[in-house]
């Protein structure tokens, strides 16, 4: 593991802005917060907006570089970095700030735990439509600095339509904010839509104000078989002409299955989300509706799905499904370490195509495996390696390069992990030559000293 290259550690002075008991520089910490293998210097926990602020403005004054994190959860998304002097820790930024559960809006602060947020609304029966493999780790700014994504963005949309107003810090230090506390918001510029899916790179997020929804009485899930990929899309597009509205929609290819028969064990004693096991069918791409409402609505929807339903799922064995569905890159991962996620966003016209192009990776020794809401256009593709042997940087760069080479332009797919020795031989993101200026430009509109993750989206951000 490498170090960062910083002469003096810059402890003493963030001591000073944050409390010495909120600065750590210890080993044993310092090896867990690496990114990449790359550990920071030090570790900071400013309490509040003007700290964050304080922290960011000596890191500019010193040229240092700075990872904010939250839990932790997905600092592995992006390029390696040349070095992490500080690592901005919002853990202590986790208040509730305010909640009208009347007019169904709520705001919190960035380092507030998604599972926290859930035991805050659950008792006026109402809750925020994201979901995670791990709930009471993943924070409301990590959520929204990496445009978390889950299942019931098929029937909710994304974090950006329900997002509705951000307090941030640039990277010079300035207090800054976008949107408001109401969903008609309409002063300003939109930049928390900037800062949504930013993976921290323009600002820190310190607080956040969401629209939230009345949470289901009652779900259903029915898993639907197919013999092709063909006749899964067919479904697909016949079920979004129909008069029903799931709430998730999802693909589970027959390699896939595999990985979700068990989910991964526990991590930890206070996972609050244990291992389950439920079958699926083996060798069939699997089309999983859920559908929400009264018994009449529920009744209709297994109605019209006919004679596709396999299996209908409630209760404890439903949610076990939707749980192993969220932890499906843990499950790979534990039995792959060399695997490679992509996360794939593109037209749902070109979701064939893409899963055609990923069955040939297998000419460069990977095996593919998808999931995803194949009805808002977005794919999770595990690229397995085939061989006993690890495969090489240039194999994976291969696989890559070919799967995006046939995807249409307006698609993008992102690789969220491989092995670092990879990451050093192409480009994680994929992004266009017109897309790395404008991201430059803003770059150094909101962080002119280049001192929020450096390196995560390109060697040289500026």
């Amino acid at each position: 593991m490498s170090a960062t290259g910083t002469a003096v550690s810059p402890a003493r002075e963030l001591a000073a802005i944050a409390g010495e008991e909120h600065v750590r520089e210890d080993a044993a910490t310092l090896a867990a917060l690496a990114v990449e293998e790359v550990a920071p210097a030090v570790a900071v926990a400013p309490g509040s907006a003007e700290e964050v602020a304080a922290v960011l403005r000596f890191a500019s004054s010193r040229d240092l570089t700075v990872v904010p994190a939250g839990g932790f959860a997905r600092q592995g998304i992006g390029g390696v970095p040349q070095r992490v002097d500080i690592v901005l820790e919002t853990r202590r930024l986790a208040a509730l700030e305010h909640y009208d559960p009347g007019d169904l809006t709520l705001g919190a602060g960035a380092g507030m735990t998604l599972a926290a947020l859930e035991e805050k609304l659950a008792a006026n029966q109402q809750f925020l439509p994201v979901q995670s493999a791990r709930p009471e780790v993943e924070t409301l700014g990590g959520l929204l600095a990496t445009a978390a994504s889950s299942p019931l963005r098929h029937g909710y949309g994304g974090l950006r339509d329900y997002c509705i107003g951000a307090h941030f810090v640039t990277g010079d230090g300035r207090l800054a904010k976008g949107g408001g506390r109401v969903v008609k918001n309409v002063a300003g510029y939109d930049l928390m839509k900037l800062l949504i899916g930013s993976f921290g790179t323009l600002g820190v997020i310190v607080s956040a104000n969401f629209k939230v929804f009345p949470r289901p009485r009652q779900t259903a899930t029915f898993a639907c078989d197919f013999a092709s990929a063909e006749e899964a899309l067919a479904f697909r597009d016949r079920l979004l002409r129909s008069a029903l509205s799931p709430i998730c929609m999802e693909l589970v290819s027959p390699r896939a299955e595999e990985y979700l028969r068990e989910a991964p064990p526990p991590r930890n004693v206070d996972d609050l989300h244990p291992a389950a096991s439920v079958k699926l069918a083996a060798g069939a791409w699997q089309v999983l509706v859920r559908a929400a409402g009264s018994d009449a609505v529920l009744a209709r929807c297994r109605r019209e799905l006919g004679s596709a339903v396999s299996q209908e799922l409630v209760g404890e064995d439903e949610s076990a499904l939707w749980r192993q569905l969220l932890r499906f890159e843990e499950a790979v991962l534990a039995r792959h370490h060399n695997a490679m996620m992509l996360n794939v966003s593109l037209p749902l016209s070109a979701v064939g195509e893409a899963l055609a192009a990923a069955e040939r990776a297998l000419d460069n020794n990977f095996m593919p495996a998808a999931v995803g809401r194949f009805g808002a256009g977005s794919l999770e593709i595990a690229f397995l390696p085939l061989l006993v042997d690890p495969p090489s940087a240039m194999q994976y760069v291969a696989a890559v390069s070919a799967f995006r080479s046939a995807l249409p332009r307006d698609a993008s797919a992102v690789v969220a992990r491989c092995p670092r020795e990879a990451k050093l031989h192409f480009d994680v993101w994929g992004s266009s030559p017109t897309d790395r200026e404008c991201m430059r430009a803003v770059k150094r509109a909101m962080d002119p000293a280049n001192v929020l993750n450096r390196g995560r989206f390109m060697t040289e951000d500026l």
